[in-house]
């Protein structure tokens, strides 16, 4: 058996016989012994593992909280009051905020629904990148903010979860850094008529499926707005949620 890194858990699953039958077809599991590689679950200690270089700080990006794009949000308010709550303590601790702004046909540049919500106000020393993709990351200034700011970990809030989220998130951890979802700052809206899921089921699931995901020497996960220690953070403790 290949032996697991220093500071992993091994856990030798052996899976029960399942039959999946779904629309396209069938699929018929067998016994077969697994093994898990968790890397560090619960720890709270360690160094940041971002792979960039000389980027030991923490920033929280606030992606596309905008008047048209949280108007019929999922509990719109609640996450808000959530990101306004993470702006105020990451201001009290010296933490970089950087805000992302989007436009396109639909939300055009300019307009009351590109603006930011009234709730939340950015302030004047801080970065604001304007986006036209999905990816924060993809033709804009996001990178080279960052690299100025010494950031190599991000704490991630804002709208919307199966967009916009997702999107930076992936871009985040593929580019090197540490990216972390805060689980109840983020939101979309109900689509459900063209067969999305629900909005919380959306949410639930991307918290899942985010706080187990992995990358060689980068660390991502989740953590509750309440839960958060900027400070703790940037050396790596991440609490799931």
């Amino acid at each position: 058996m290949t032996q697991l890194p220093l500071g992993s858990q091994r856990l030798d699953i052996l899976s029960r016989l399942i039959t999946v039958t779904p629309h396209c077809g069938r699929l018929r599991c067998r016994w077969v012994c697994l093994t898990w590689t968790v890397d560090n679950i619960g720890q709270q200690k360690g160094p940041t593992m971002t792979t960039l270089e000389n980027r030991p700080e923490t920033a929280l990006l606030v992606i596309d909280v905008q008047n048209g794009v949280v108007a019929g949000a999922h509990e719109r308010d609640s996450v808000v009051a959530n990101i306004d709550s993470l702006v105020a303590k990451a201001r009290r601790e010296a933490i970089p905020v950087v805000w992302v702004q989007h436009s396109d046909e639909q939300l055009a540049r300019g307009s009351d629904e590109w603006c930011i919500v009234p709730e939340l106000a950015p302030a004047d020393a801080e970065p604001l990148v304007e986006k036209n993709y999905g990816d924060s990351f993809e033709d804009t200034k996001l990178e080279s903010v960052l690299a100025e700011l010494r950031v190599g970990r991000l704490l991630v809030a804002g709208a919307q979860t199966d967009a916009c989220i997702r999107s930076t998130l992936h871009g985040a951890l593929v580019r090197g850094y540490d990216a972390i979802l805060v689980s109840d700052a983020h939101t979309t809206e109900d689509l459900t008529e063209w067969g999305a899921p629900s909005p919380g089921l959306v949410i639930a699931h991307t918290n899942l499926y985010w706080d187990d995901q992995r990358a060689p020497g980068r660390t991502a996960g989740t953590v509750k707005t309440g839960d958060v220690d900027f400070g703790a953070e940037a050396l790596g403790a991440v609490g799931s949620s």
